[in-house]
């Protein structure tokens, strides 16, 4: 681009971001992080009016999963836009609502689509929520909802109070098991066992306080609460508890659906079938939609009970007609396990590296890192022993089951979920496997527990500047906002992934480089950290 048109297209540029601050919410976030203006996109690249180009690894915070504009979906927009059929019809029937239901059906977990209904929401996951919320409520005829720390459903009231960050409490809260973060400070499988058995324990004693609810609702994978892989057996034995006690299940595949976590749904990987599944986001094919889709013998609701004006986008059905059909038919979700378990091996270098890599973790396309003050930073502990009457688990196994988890088909042990420490069958690192998750030293009374260290969003917000200096857009969030997201299209080649990890480790080791010459504010022994603004989406 020439010298004088270059300059002309950083005017346009600074003068729509200036228009957009004056006029525009408080509310707005994302653009406060990522101050561009996409003109042109295409896959895995954004143009800026300023004529810079990114690699694009928000995707609409998951929301495209072939990419920007890929060609079967603008074919399948062209289709209906060149047919003069009606663009919106409320609930009503149409080939084009036909076709997207009969290839979403394909698509589900074995025993549920045999007997599923599907409700068609106001296009946003958050509406879908609610729906789900009233419909167990219906079905059940009890109101109470068991939720999750860490949990991020929608920013509408009923999910709002179903996320984490809820202020006015009206739901049950659970813990969700993690290894960097545990709240029983221990991780791994005793961490999950002991999340369990709460769970057991709130439901089963009279004197808990929690009646029986209406409704579980959980994340497979926790996104906004900092990528958080729920491991597979912890989801069998929620499966179990609440089958047990006539508790609906319901799994938010908002984010994690249509191949992100390298399954088509993320329930796949632990093998279990919801009662309840809220799906949005990559299902409308980059346009707005959102469903429900449950079990037959829920669906209690009388004409009209969950409504909306916009729940019949025509051009949303064929976008993700072709978006999922093509995901099914490309093995895109093997493709993302492939790559995504790729990049988070070449990642764990980074946390070898830098003191300010927390822990990487992630699984598919969904990936995170976190940025931590590495105050006395050292191995992890090793964690104590098991609950009381608890199983150990065998190597690969894990000890929400008796035994271990459930052999692979040739026989051997699984391998565990998720990605953290590779260690031998006495508990020593393997060499040349991962390192441990860093941890700061544990406070007095804690014994060998792990204790992480302090969430650093200050350095994750400073990475995700360098990224997009260095043409790489990038998301934030877990706590505090102190998780580099990436979140690239399934389509995403290897080259493509090279570069994405290429200019992230740069802009880690400058920001790490910075905060040792000069360091950035860390937060106070007693406060919290300091972050942006949360990001949702």
């Amino acid at each position: 681009m020439a010298s004088g048109a270059l300059e002309d297209a950083r005017g346009v540029h600074e003068g729509i971001l200036r228009r957009q601050s004056a006029r525009e919410s408080s509310a707005r976030t994302y653009a406060r992080a990522l101050p561009i203006v996409p003109v042109r996109a295409r896959g895995l690249t954004i143009e800026g009016a300023d004529g810079r180009r990114y690699l694009d690894c928000l995707s609409g915070a998951g929301t495209l999963a072939l990419g920007h504009n890929h060609p079967v979906v603008l074919e399948a927009i062209r289709k209906v836009l060149d047919s003069g059929a009606p663009l919106s019809v409320l609930d009503l029937a149409t080939p084009v609502k036909d076709a997207f239901i009969t290839e979403l059906f394909r698509t589900l977990p074995p025993g549920l689509a045999d007997r599923a209904r599907v409700q068609f929401c106001g296009p946003a996951g958050t509406d879908a929520v609610e729906a789900a919320l009233k419909l167990v409520r219906a079905a059940t005829g009890r109101t109470g909802v068991l939720a999750f720390a860490g949990a991020y459903h929608g920013m509408t009231a009923g999910a709002l109070a179903a996320s984490g960050a809820a202020r006015d409490v009206q739901v049950a809260r659970l813990p969700y098991p993690q290894d960097y973060r545990c709240p029983f400070g221990i991780g791994g499988p005793p961490g999950a066992e002991l999340a369990a058995r709460w769970t057991e324990s709130l439901l089963d004693d009279p004197k808990s306080g929690v009646p029986l609810p209406a409704g579980m609702i959980l994340e497979p994978v926790q996104g906004e609460g900092g990528v958080i892989p729920g491991p597979d057996a912890w989801l069998r034995r929620m499966r179990q508890i609440t089958a047990d006690r006539s508790v609906p299940l319901i799994a938010d595949e908002i984010q994690t659906g249509v191949g992100r976590t390298g399954a088509f749904w993320a329930v796949g990987h632990s093998g279990i079938t919801p009662d309840v599944m809220v799906l949005s986001k990559a299902i409308g094919g980059s346009l707005p939609l959102a469903v429900i889709v449950y079990r037959d013998d829920l669906d209690v609701w009388e004409p009209g009970a969950h409504a909306g004006t916009f729940r019949g986008n025509q051009l949303a059905m064929a976008a993700g007609t072709a978006t999922l059909a093509h995901v099914r038919e490309n093995g895109l979700a093997a493709r993302a396990a492939d790559l995504g378990s790729r990049m988070l091996g070449q990642l764990e270098e980074l946390s070898r590296r830098f003191a300010c890599v927390g822990e990487v973790r992630g699984r598919g396309l969904m990936i995170g890192v976190e940025l931590v003050h590495p105050d006395g930073a050292a191995p992890t502990h090793t964690g104590p022993a098991l609950a009381p009457g608890a199983h150990a688990p065998t190597p690969g196994g894990d000890a929400l089951t008796p035994g271990g988890g459930a052999p692979a088909p040739d026989g051997r042990a699984p391998a565990p979920s998720g990605h953290g420490s590779v260690v031998s069958d006495d508990g020593a690192p393997v060499p040349g496997g991962p390192e441990p998750e860093r941890s700061c030293p544990a406070p007095v009374g804690l014994g060998p527990a792990r204790t992480p260290c302090p969430a650093a969003p200050e350095l994750a917000a400073a990475v995700q500047r360098e990224c997009l200096q260095r043409g790489l857009i990038v998301e934030l969030g877990g706590r505090h906002s102190a998780v580099v997201r990436l979140l690239p299209p399934l389509t995403i080649s290897d080259e493509q992934a090279a570069a994405v990890l290429d200019r992230l480790a740069d802009a880690v080791a400058a920001v790490a480089r910075q905060h040792e010459e000069h360091g950035l504010h860390r937060p106070s022994r007693h406060g919290r950290p300091p972050g942006p603004a949360r990001r949702v989406g």
